[in-house]
């Protein structure tokens, strides 16, 4: 196949400097304006300024019934809270109301008011996933008719493994063509890697795919990465946006199937007031016990969460930034990204920009969905514990940011509860670690009372100990219930191996989350001060590698969590009696580095899989859904040319 064909020389222009001994693989311009929306401006351009016609270009979602499921879920999530503090605040009652354990019971009605959502929005999903009733009906099941528009697929890629990140882009691409539907989808390679070396092997990687692939295949490097990835996506949406009617953006350890990106394209064309539709990636490709056990859980249970989000949410629903189709004329007019007022981190250019994105198309009245029943949709995580919580505090400053932007007009309250939902992701830790200082504070008044050694079994009980327990059976509920879910259902409990195994990694799983769960809370109390008092995250690259590390690394990289751990075991030096109710949260800091070496082992990670431990259903062959290709040339087998001159940077 000839992939020349359509392809533009692009030569320096004023407006556009570019030296003339420079060219770019992409297609010819088609500009469609994006201008950056002031979050002072209410606009009501678009289809549908009224929130009503954009739920009602849905069947089965008129606006009275999503107000019943919002007042069924925020009433619920309120109950819950009233009944899950009854009981602390009736024995801080009974005991005497100080300060310290008004201070305490505050800290802990957040927290619990947090924690009952997501329990309430995981009740609601499994009855949805249950019965079947009150599915987002945005996606049709059956077949899928061909598409009538164009839709480019976006993988924006910042010094990423170019071998790996393009032959995922390759896949979906075979996936695509075995469907036909390859005249309909252009693929685009957006770079902003700043190394040579880097752009050399994205180079590469880029005109094997190029060779092989059916799809039209563009690369562009930008000489300047302003706004990090959602400046590279709104330069793409300025210079082509109006030759294409949708974009699916992924990130570079994303992969979809032909036939669900299919489904998305006929959902768009279906439902004219819609501008995005969001799927649930399940975790795929884990090498290591962390990942591993991150990508059991999310295909265990991710999808009962993401059934009650999108049944609760509607046409208000949110966008994670990746695994989405987006209609490009929407996005254009509405979800150009203002410059914040004020210094880093609560300043300048937006970081978490996903939320922010859907939040202004449904100002500009664009219905926002999100797909929950779609399969085929995944992404990776990363493979350590260290490189999570890295991770972790890129994201936490952009979900902190959002608090800044609750007040903006013209938004939605379901986008500003959702501001508040993704601030509370991270605020929950040092809310948790206020609660267990203030409780251990609270026991350290009364004398030892070696009666109390197994506290936890005998009846007194403190209102810390009880908010603790709490806390506990509303984060594991919801696994519970999707554990439940699979075991009921015959052929699903087969695909994980049979009960006996499930239960078995289901074991695993609730092991290994328990002992990093205070080590995160620990990271992230940490991480949230460090945003606070103004410190920026930076733009690391994302480590997607496995690499072992040893026991001393694993001390070196939790220095943080290790210390917050010493200084509580220190405490307990005046009350030992109490070593047994605080050794689950303490016991974990204080053996992090071990720890985390243990979870980062691809060795591990590997043994795990010879012994059939926390696989999951697409692991399984009978279960692929996306097909190799069958040439010989694969898109991603590299070939030996040298790079062409294209990975010279481009101007932006």
């Amino acid at each position: 196949m000839d992939m020349n064909s359509g392809l533009a020389v692009r030569l320096a222009q004023p407006d556009d400097p570019i030296r003339d001994d420079e060219r770019e693989v992409l297609p010819r311009p088609a500009v469609l304006a994006m201008p950056r929306q002031r979050l002072t401006h209410v606009k009501t351009r678009g289809f549908g300024a009224q929130t009503p016609e954009a739920s009602e270009s849905i069947p089965d979602t008129s606006p009275v019934d999503i107000v019943r499921r919002r007042v069924i879920f925020f009433g619920s999530t309120l109950a819950l809270l009233a009944l899950a503090m009854a009981t602390p605040v009736g024995i801080a009652l009974q005991d005497g109301f100080t300060a310290l354990t008004a201070a305490g019971v505050l800290v802990l009605s957040v927290l619990l008011l947090a924690l009952s959502a997501w329990f309430v929005n995981a009740v609601i999903g499994l009855s949805v996933l249950v019965t079947g009733k009150g599915r987002d009906p945005v996606c049709l099941d059956g077949p899928t008719p061909a598409p009538a528009g164009r839709t480019a697929m976006l993988m924006p890629i910042y010094h990423e493994d170019a071998e790996a990140a393009v032959g995922r882009l390759a896949r979906i691409e075979g996936s695509l063509a075995a469907l036909g539907a390859q005249r309909n989808f252009d693929l685009f390679v957006l770079s902003d890697s700043r190394r040579d070396e880097v752009a050399e092997a994205e180079w590469i990687a880029f005109s094997a795919l190029r060779e092989a692939a059916e799809c039209p295949v563009y690369y562009r490097r930008r000489a300047e990465n302003h706004e990090r990835k959602v400046g590279n996506l709104a330069d793409w949406v300025r210079r082509f946006g109006s030759a294409y009617e949708y974009m699916v953006v992924l990130d570079a350890d994303s992969s979809m199937s032909g036939a669900t990106l299919l489904k998305l394209v006929d959902a768009m064309e279906r439902h004219p007031g819609v501008g995005l539709i969001q799927t649930t990636p399940t975790i795929v490709g884990g090498s290591t016990l962390f990942s591993r056990v991150s990508q059991f859980a999310v295909k265990l249970y991710g999808r009962v969460a993401g059934a009650g989000l999108a049944w609760w949410c509607g046409s208000e629903a949110t966008y994670w930034g990746h695994n989405a189709i987006i209609r490009t004329e929407a996005f254009a007019s509405s979800a150009g990204l203002p410059k914040l007022k004020g210094r880093k981190p609560f300043g300048g250019h937006v970081m978490s920009h996903d939320v922010i994105e859907a939040a202004l198309l449904r100002r500009n009245g664009w219905a926002v969905h999100i797909a929950a029943d779609l399969p085929d949709s995944s992404e990776e995580t990363p493979p350590s514990l260290a490189d999570f919580m890295v991770r972790e505090r890129r994201w936490a400053q952009g979900n902190l940011q959002h608090l800044a932007l609750i007040t903006a007009p013209g938004l939605h309250w379901i986008s500003r509860i959702q501001f508040i939902m993704g601030a509370m992701a991270y605020l929950a830790s040092p809310l948790w670690l206020i609660s267990v200082i203030v409780g251990l504070a609270m026991e350290l008044q009364s004398p030892t009372d070696w009666d109390s050694f197994l506290y936890v079994l005998t009846p007194k009980l403190s209102p810390f100990l009880w908010g603790s327990a709490l806390c506990g059976a509303l984060l594991l509920g919801p696994k519970i219930m999707g554990l439940g879910l699979v075991l009921s259902r015959r052929a699903e409990r087969r695909a994980f191996g049979g009960a006996a195994m499930l239960l078995k990694n289901a074991a695993i799983e609730a092991a290994v989350s328990a002992v990093t769960a205070p080590v995160l809370m620990a990271r992230n109390s940490r991480t949230v001060f460090e945003v606070l008092i103004g410190r920026d995250s930076g733009w690391a690259p994302q480590r997607r590698e496995a690499e072992a590390m040893s026991a001393s690394e694993g001390v070196r990289q939790h220095k943080w969590e290790l210390g917050v751990g010493l200084t509580l075991a220190t405490a307990l030096v005046f009350r030992p009696d109490l070593s047994l109710v605080f050794a689950p949260i303490i016991a974990p800091m204080l053996l992090t580095g071990p720890i985390s070496a243990l979870l980062s082992d691809p060795r591990l990670g590997e043994r795990l899989r010879k012994h059939a431990l926390l696989m999951t259903p697409e692991e399984l062959p009978q279960h692929a859904t996306v097909p190799p290709r069958a040439e010989p040339h694969t898109p991603w087998s590299l070939p030996t040319a040298e790079p062409a001159p294209v990975i010279r940077l481009v101007a932006s």
